[in-house]
């Protein structure tokens, strides 16, 4: 049994018909537990219905997105122990303990769902795309980039505040900066349930990009070699093929060739430098996370 205090936080968007149900099963099951409700300028009576159910409400005065309303609830969350989960009635309530009981040796434990728990196979694939470039940049194996079923440290994730995106997908950040600061992770398994009412809101090809972005940046801010080093090699490759081709076919060294062999040594020298910005960076956050393990 933990003895931290634990904050459930759900940022809610329109979810008038599955809110109250889903506060009283939580209040129910984990009496002790801070149920804070981010009500991220719903235009029905979300709120209302949340907060008669028993929640702390925090109302958004207009919609800003679901990273925005993760990163209030962090912000206002008294809890040693913070629980994200969506307020579409997709994550089961009882699972919470499920990812509780692992808390105390990892510092983030993530619901890990399965190939037939996405909306599509189409997504499903392009999930597991995105998780495994988000494992060849976290160097860890990553079994499901953006579950928004999670536990975390608060302390931990208040580290990450400033990097986590006011929109989609906070997951993919906070899962990616956890990893490479040095933090521990743990994956278990969940069923997922269909949505009660609605459809996503996530956009497969826009949000795809947005997904994609994301898991540059973060390479870029914590790794930039792994972005950096590939394209480098693969324009070297060019160059270098471009070279032997036009000498062996037309006996001379070509401008074009020059220039992509040049590209390809700036490149791997921009990120050299990127590299060691980077690593002169972390070492002035090691005290910051050295005080947070302490604590």
């Amino acid at each position: 049994m933990l003895k931290q205090k634990v904050s459930v936080i759900l940022p809610v968007f329109n979810e008038a018909e599955i809110i109250s149900d889903l506060v009283l099963i939580i209040k129910d099951l984990y009496p002790d537990y801070e149920v804070i409700v981010i009500n991220d300028g719903s235009t029905d009576n979300s709120a209302e219905l949340a907060k008669k159910a028993g929640a702390i409400v925090y109302n958004h005065p207009y919609n800003i997105g679901n990273g925005a309303a993760i990163k209030t609830g962090i912000r206002i969350a008294s809890g040693d122990i913070l629980v994200f989960m969506d307020a579409d009635g997709q994550h089961n309530p009882a699972d919470i303990s499920g990812l509780l009981k692992y808390i105390s040796d990892y510092d983030m434990v993530v619901g890990a769902r399965t190939i037939k728990d996405h909306a599509s196979l189409g997504r499903a694939l392009g999930n597991n795309l995105y998780n495994w470039m988000a494992s060849y940049v976290a160097k860890f194996y990553i079994k499901d980039l953006t579950s928004g079923f999670r536990v975390i440290k608060s302390k931990i994730a208040r580290n990450f505040l400033n990097l986590i995106p006011n929109t989609y997908s906070y997951p993919t950040t906070l899962t990616l900066s956890v990893l490479r600061s040095g933090w521990t992770v743990k994956y278990v398994p969940i069923e997922i349930k269909a949505r009660n009412a609605g459809k996503s809101s996530i956009k497969f090809y826009k949000d795809g990009v947005r997904f994609f972005m994301i898991i540059i940046k973060i390479c870029t801010l914590y790794s930039p070699l792994r972005i950096f080093l590939p394209v480098s090699f693969f324009i070297f490759m060019l160059g270098l093929s471009n070279s032997l081709y036009t000498l062996i076919a037309h006996h001379r060294f070509t401008n074009m060739s020059a220039l992509l062999l040049l590209t390809s040594v700036i490149i791997f020298m921009m990120g050299f430098i990127s590299e060691q910005v980077c690593q002169m960076w972390h070492e002035g956050q090691e005290e910051n996370r050295s005080s947070i393990s302490k604590q």
